[in-house]
């Protein structure tokens, strides 16, 4: 999520003032939609996209992963309604404060503050075990729950990296030499892999969807859906050290002193986490744009490279 500055003309600020709360205002917008807080404890969040009548399954998602003994706090949906044709729910407000702003750039060095941290929250997410809420999601731009026929999340994996490069083949195919037998590679690689841990993923753990005290211990974490699931938590942690610093000056360097990491600690191999980064490239790239002007596109087309 992001903060904003947005004026208190804001249409959903007076929606929120007649529906009883009357210092509603604007907190924050993310990929999901955009959060108001309503008054202490309570927070709504105006959806994008997201059509209210298959919101039962992410009503049911958090219930799945709140249910579970966390050292942190996940959203949990209070109310739900329809307005205008726009979902709006209703959560528990969750504390702290973000490890990192938006755009914010990281240390050189990484503190040890936010690699305890990244570790505290991979190891928790670890233990919440899978269910039929998490199997039924979809992974976003897909068309179907990336469980749907499959029984391993290695070959739904697999299965969901092939339909993606397929979306906009000649695009990333125009910045990777070679594609096709990058993509063949991946997902045989992926249907090779042994049967591994399954837990819940969050998919996003960028450093605004990890709310931490004044210690540094993580106290929230945010925003599931964009690429939650079920499945292997080296996926987790792979993704994490690949996107916790995307764009700034020491980005590689991080990625591999994160990856090294989460190797030692949580005792994933560096080829397994290697792998799932270059998948994560292949589902994600043509989600927020497509050609060299788009940041993300770039940065999957580089890795892939």
């Amino acid at each position: 999520m992001t903060e904003t500055d947005a004026h208190e003309s804001d249409r959903w600020v007076e929606f929120f003032v007649r529906r009883g709360y009357p210092r509603a205002r604007r907190l924050a917008s993310g990929m999901e939609g955009t959060v108001y807080r309503l008054r202490d404890g309570t927070v709504a969040k105006v959806w994008a996209g997201r059509a209210p009548e298959d919101f039962d399954l992410t009503r049911r998602l958090y219930a799945d992963i709140a249910g579970h003994p966390l050292p942190f706090g996940t959203p949990r949906i209070l109310d739900a309604e329809e307005h205008d044709g726009v979902l709006v729910s209703y959560e528990r407000e969750l504390g702290g404060r973000p490890l990192r702003s938006e755009g914010e750039q990281p240390a050189p060095d990484l503190p040890r503050r936010e690699t305890d941290a990244l570790l505290t929250v991979l190891r928790a997410l670890a233990s919440v075990p899978g269910s039929e809420a998490m199997r039924r999601l979809v992974i976003q731009g897909d068309d179907r729950p990336l469980w749907q026929g499959h029984s391993r999340f290695s070959d739904a994996l697999a299965a969901l990296v092939e339909r993606a490069a397929g979306r906009n083949l000649d695009a990333l195919a125009a910045q990777v030499p070679g594609l096709a037998g990058v993509v063949s590679r991946t997902a045989s690689s992926l249907r090779a892999l042994p049967d591994r841990p399954e837990s819940v993923i969050h998919g996003d753990l960028v450093p605004p969807n990890l709310h931490v005290d004044e210690a540094g211990h993580p106290v929230a974490v945010l925003d599931f859906g964009f690429c939650t699931t079920v499945g292997d938590p080296a996926f987790e942690a792979a993704v994490t050290a690949a996107v916790w610093d995307m764009y700034g000056p020491d980005a590689d360097r991080h990625t591999a002193e994160l990856t090294r990491l989460f190797a030692r600690e949580l005792g994933h191999a560096e080829e397994v986490l290697a792998l799932y980064r270059t998948a994560y490239a292949l589902i994600t790239y043509d989600l927020f744009g497509m050609g060299p002007h788009d940041g993300h596109f770039r940065w999957c087309a580089a890795l892939l490279r």
